[in-house]
């Protein structure tokens, strides 16, 4: 038997710019999805994962054009298989905290011990990306270098082709909280509509990018001094952007707006938007149960955890 994780994550910086070659944050968090392999009579692949209602069935195709890429990349066979697949671990599936990198992750590890492959994290990165890209079309890269390589990185990924380039950046462990939806949502089709909008208005779309560009150099600054009332401002900076990219929903302005009334020091989306998770910076413990119970008293389902470190 093997068993292996694969850490969620949370951008800061970047959501979908980061397609377009640009610029982004993102820290892995502490929960994780574990993939465990052992032997059966058949092939069987159990999903024990916690979930955002709907969450699996909204992602049933995604996930499996994943597996598959798996199982092709490691020879191994549905059909007269004889390997179990069990998903668990702690961190809940939605839209934003990096499930589908963590599952790939997990199970790309896993398969590393079982057949003593010797991979390194460079090599599992792109066995997960490779996953990724099979589930979602064309991923940023982000999700998975986080997953697997854990910590607060910055991360630029390569147009060309060649490697992503990636800076890890050493910051003391920082208290946010992630608030839930509930809504799931397919990344693929998110990204494929930014797109269509780029299309169909391309100036405009250059006017968003120079203003996030800029947004994203005075991030990595008030990061590495530790600034988080800057970083925090620079969030909502980020948001803002992101609405006008039209990947924001009610229901992800509403947990903003309690994060904010609550003395949250930045609040915006995470991930693919129209749904998924928000993050809150809140950068001590105080802060960060009430931003959390507030949620909860809202009818959110809230994520305590931790960046950096």
């Amino acid at each position: 038997m093997s068993s292996h994780k694969g850490f969620g994550k949370v951008i800061l910086f970047g959501e979908h710019f980061i397609v377009y070659g640009l610029p982004g944050i993102a820290s892995a968090i502490s929960d994780h999805t574990t993939a465990t392999i052992e032997d059966s009579d058949r092939f069987e692949f159990i999903d024990n994962r916690p979930e955002t209602p709907g969450y699996k069935q909204t992602k049933k195709e995604e996930i499996g054009r994943q597996l598959d890429a798996l199982l092709r990349h490691f020879n191994i066979l549905r059909e007269g298989g004889s390997v179990r697949i069990t998903l668990g671990g702690n961190l809940v599936c939605a839209s934003g905290v990096g499930a589908s990198a963590a599952l790939a992750t997990s199970i790309a590890r896993a398969f590393n011990e079982r057949l003593k492959l010797g991979l390194d994290d460079d090599e599992i990165n792109k066995v997960a990306y490779m996953a990724e890209e099979a589930g979602s079309g064309k991923p940023s890269g982000i999700d998975n270098t986080c997953s697997v390589f854990g910590g607060f990185i910055t991360f630029r990924k390569n147009l060309a082709g060649g490697p992503n380039k990636i800076e890890k950046l050493k910051v003391r462990p920082v208290e946010i909280v992630m608030g839930n939806t509930g809504i799931s949502q397919e990344t693929k089709l998110v990204v494929e509509d930014v797109k269509r909008r780029k299309e169909a208005d391309e100036a405009w779309f250059e006017g968003i990018k120079k203003d996030y560009v800029d947004t994203y150099a005075k991030a990595v600054d008030a990061i590495k001094k530790s600034d988080w009332n800057a970083v925090g401002r620079l969030m909502d900076r980020n948001q803002e952007l992101l609405r006008q990219i039209g990947v924001s929903c009610d229901e992800l302005e509403k947990l903003i707006r309690i994060a904010k009334d609550n003395c949250a020091w930045g609040a915006k989306l995470t991930g693919t938007g129209r749904g998924g998770y928000m993050v809150a910076l809140t950068p001590w413990k105080g802060l960060q149960e009430k931003v959390a119970a507030a949620m909860k008293a809202a009818g959110f389902e809230v994520l305590k955890t931790t960046i950096g470190g």
